[in-house]
């Protein structure tokens, strides 16, 4: 049996490692808000046969001085382009001019408007704090719900302490995933959208629930063991349900892989977050959350 709980100051070292890498992320280059946060418009394109080059793209649409242009491929003859919101008609026009694009040996080439998406700086700032509170509520009733469920085991640990040790491993997920996408929109300028927000949501749940099985073994075993130490069983119950936690992330692993290899360009974002998510909340309800209970037992 691994002595999980005996080795916490390794987990709890590398773990503050990551959060304070990621919190100083966070501070000096914050997060790439897509427009759904931001306010603008999106409109993605794609060409029967071949799209033209980045640079004839921006070439053409130059004479409308769009603010904030950003032109991103997608798949093979796709293009997500990004700016500043504009009337219909300039849409329209924005049309036109693309269809205008010349290719060498290539004829009728006409392109196809796949989707428009057109969202004011006063909505994308409503989502942000909507995205905000959600997390917020759903962190504050997931407190309440463990401290309810774990309402008969009082002793050697109160129940609202199971809640606040499930609480502070889900903020490590939060903060890491969010910190891993601050350098990427730093590095890479991946934008963070309403998705990625849902993401967050899935991450939190998927990995509160591995954590409240940890938990319930623990509960389990303080009345089959009252012989045995509080820190002997709950590495017992660590121990009982690794093997579970981890096929179960691993089966769940290969779901988002496949997707995120296979799927369309715009979810990509999202099943990254997924499988970053993963990754992380399976190691802290493992290495975090548990012997945060040890933690707590020592203090008191």
């Amino acid at each position: 049996m691994y002595n999980i709980i005996g080795k916490k100051k390794i987990w709890f070292t590398f773990s503050g490692i990551l959060v304070v890498l990621s919190i100083i992320a966070l501070l000096f280059w914050g997060l790439r808000f897509g427009i759904d946060f931001t306010g603008g418009s999106l409109l993605e394109v794609s060409y029967p046969q071949t799209r033209p080059a980045t640079h004839q793209i921006e070439e053409a649409l130059a004479e409308f001085e769009l603010q904030s242009l950003r032109i991103q491929p997608s798949d093979q003859n796709e293009y997500l382009l990004r700016f500043d919101n504009v009337d219909e008609a300039t849409h329209q026009s924005i049309l036109q001019k693309l269809n205008t694009i010349e290719l060498e040996g290539i004829e009728d080439n006409a392109i196809l408007e796949n989707r428009f998406e057109s969202i004011g700086p006063i909505i994308g700032s409503e989502l942000k704090s909507k995205a905000i509170e959600s997390i917020i509520i759903v962190l504050i009733f997931i407190v309440l719900y463990i401290a309810y469920a774990f309402r008969k085991v009082s002793k050697p640990v109160a129940s609202w302490k199971y809640g606040l040790s499930a609480i502070i491993a889900l903020v490590h997920d939060i903060l890491i995933v969010t910190g891993i996408f601050s350098a990427l929109g730093f590095f890479l300028k991946i934008e963070v959208d309403s998705l990625f927000v849902t993401a967050l949501l899935t991450i939190l749940g998927f990995s509160v629930h591995d954590t409240i099985v940890t938990f319930d073994r623990t509960r389990e075993n303080l009345f089959k063991n009252p012989d045995k130490s509080f820190n002997d069983i709950v590495n017992i119950s660590v121990n009982q349900t690794i093997v579970r936690s981890i096929n179960t992330s691993v089966t769940t692993l290969f779901v988002l892989l496949s997707i995120y290899i296979f799927g369309g360009a715009s979810i990509k974002n999202f099943v990254l977050a997924l499988i970053l998510g993963v990754i992380i909340g399976t190691y802290s309800s493992i290495f975090i959350a548990s012997p945060l209970l040890a933690i707590w037992r020592k203090s008191k």
